[in-house]
C-alpha cells in the first residue's frame, strides 16, 4: 500500500498522558518509537519539539472527550493535524494497549487511512462553546421549573393546570405569595393577570391546596435557581451578540430562511461555519450532520437505515427550525413535509425538510446569496400526469363523474 506520508506520528490521549507513536518511512525501512508525555504544558511542549526534530509533517489523534483539545493547541501551528473519530480508526479485535493504538494511528494516518474530523477554527470554536452553553442552561432552567410544578402538585396547587407559565408574570406573583405565606385561595386568585383564560373561579379552586413549609422553602430553592439561570442566559447572549460581529452578514441572510431565527443561524454559524470548502458537496454537509439515512447493505438486501448521531446540537436546533418551517403555507418547504408525510410519516418528513434547510444554507454561505423559496407548486411541475391521475381518482372515490381534457394553448 502507497505511503502518503512518510514522516508522522500517531497519538494516544488521555487525561493524564499521551503516547506517541512516530513513524518515519526510509527508503523501504520503517522505523518507529515510542514515547509517553504527560498533559501539561511543559510536557507537551517536550512533545512537540521531539516532533520537529523528527521533521514530522502530519499528527492524529482520536477525539476523545475534551482531552485532545489542548494537544490540539499546542500542536497546530507546527504540523499538519487530523482529528479522527474514534469509530473510524478503531483497532482489529486483540490485545489493546495505549501503545497499540498509537501504533495503529500511525500506521493509518501513513497510508492515508485517516479521515479528519471537522476542526473550526478558534472564533467559531469559541462561538460554539457559547451557543451550546445556552441550550445547556435553557435545558437547566425547564428542569427546574418542572421541579417548581412537582412541589407544586405535591402541594395540591394546580397553578401549572390554569397557567401556561408558572414562572411568567401571573405564574411568578402567585409562587412569590405562595413563598411569603400566603394560603386564602382568594388572594392569591386576585394576583392572576386579567387577560388569563381562566376565570377568577377556576384560579380559586386551583390555588385551594395544603401548602407546608418543606412546600415554601422548596418553591424559594428553585425559583431562586431559575432566576441565576435567567441571569447566566441573559451573559451569553450578551457575549454571544459580540461574538457574532464578525459573521453578521452570514447570520442576516440565513435568517431569511423560513423557521430559522436569529438563534438558530447562529447555531448553525457555530456548528458549520462558514467556510464550505470543508465539506466537498451539500450532501456531505448533510450526512456529516446526521440528517440522512446510514447505507447497510449486504448480499443485496437493504439492513435498518436508521439516522447517524451526526452533529446532535445542529440537528436537533434544525429538526425544530422545520416545525416551524413548515408552517408556512405555500411555501417550498410545507410541500415537501407534505409530499413525504404521505409515505413515510412525519418524522421522516421532518427529518428530510430540516437536511434541505441545511443545503439551503450551505449554498447560501457558499455563494453568498440569500434565501429563494421555490414555492409549493415545485413538486408538481415534474410529474403532471400523474398529479392529475391522483386527483381524477381522488374525485372518483367520491362518487363523482370526472372527463379530463386538455386546455387549449
Amino acid at each position: 500500500m502507497e505511503v502518503l506520508h512518510p514522516r508522522c506520528a500517531g497519538l494516544d490521549v488521555h487525561k493524564k498522558q499521551v503516547t506517541a507513536s512516530l513513524r518515519v518511512a526510509e527508503g523501504r525501512k520503517v522505523r518507529k518509537e515510542l514515547r509517553e508525555y504527560g498533559t501539561d504544558t511543559a510536557s507537551l511542549l517536550q512533545l512537540r519539539d521531539w516532533l520537529e526534530s523528527e521533521k514530522v509533517t502530519h499528527v492524529a489523534m482520536e477525539a476523545t472527550g475534551t482531552y485532545w483539545k489542548p494537544v490540539w493547541h499546542v500542536l497546530e501551528d507546527s504540523f499538519t493535524l487530523v482529528l479522527a473519530n474514534a469509530r473510524d480508526v478503531k483497532n482489529v479485535p486483540g490485545r489493546k494497549s495505549d501503545v497499540k493504538d498509537a501504533d495503529w494511528i500511525s500506521d493509518l494516518l501513513a497510508h492515508g487511512l485517516v479521515r479528519s474530523s471537522f476542526v473550526p477554527p478558534q472564533p467559531i470554536m469559541e462561538l460554539r462553546d457559547l451557543t451550546r452553553t445556552r441550550k445547556q442552561l435553557i435545558r437547566e432552567r425547564g428542569r427546574h421549573v418542572q421541579r417548581i410544578q412537582k412541589v407544586l402538585e405535591d402541594a395540591n396547587i394546580k397553578l401549572s393546570s390554569v397557567v401556561t407559565d408558572v414562572t411568567g408574570l401571573s405564574g411568578r406573583k402567585i409562587l412569590v405569595a405562595l413563598i411569603e405565606g400566603e394560603r386564602d385561595p382568594d388572594r392569591l386568585a386576585e394576583l392572576g393577570s386579567p387577560w388569563l383564560k381562566a376565570s377568577k373561579n377556576e384560579l380559586r379552586a386551583a390555588l385551594h391546596g395544603f401548602v407546608r413549609e418543606h412546600h415554601r422553602f422548596m418553591l424559594r430553592l428553585h425559583l431562586d435557581q431559575v432566576d441565576a439561570l435567567d441571569g447566566a442566559i441573559e451573559d451569553v447572549e450578551a457575549r454571544t451578540e459580540r461574538c457574532l460581529d464578525p459573521f453578521r452578514g452570514v447570520i442576516e441572510r440565513l435568517d431569511t430562511i423560513p423557521g430559522v431565527s436569529a438563534i438558530t443561524a447562529a447555531v448553525i454559524v457555530a456548528e458549520i461555519g462558514v467556510d464550505m470548502s470543508r465539506f466537498p458537496t451539500p450532501n456531505d454537509l448533510v450526512s456529516w450532520a446526521g440528517l440522512c439515512p446510514g447505507e447497510n447493505q449486504s448480499a443485496g438486501k437493504h439492513r435498518s437505515r436508521k439516522l447517524k448521531r451526526g452533529a446532535p446540537w445542529l440537528k436537533t436546533t434544525l429538526v425544530q427550525a422545520a416545525w416551524a418551517a413548515v408552517k408556512k403555507k405555500d411555501s417550498y418547504f410545507h410541500a415537501k413535509f407534505l409530499r413525504i408525510k404521505r409515505r413515510q410519516g412525519s418524522k421522516r418528513a421532518i427529518v428530510a425538510v430540516a437536511a434541505s434547510m441545511l443545503t439551503a444554507a450551505y449554498h447560501m454561505i457558499q455563494r453568498d446569496e440569500d434565501f429563494h423559496d421555490l414555492g409549493a407548486g415545485y413538486f408538481d411541475q415534474f410529474d403532471r400526469q400523474k398529479l392529475a391521475r391522483r386527483l381524477v381518482r381522488r374525485l372518483q372515490d367520491l362518487g363523482l363523474d370526472v372527463e379530463v381534457r386538455s386546455q387549449a394553448a
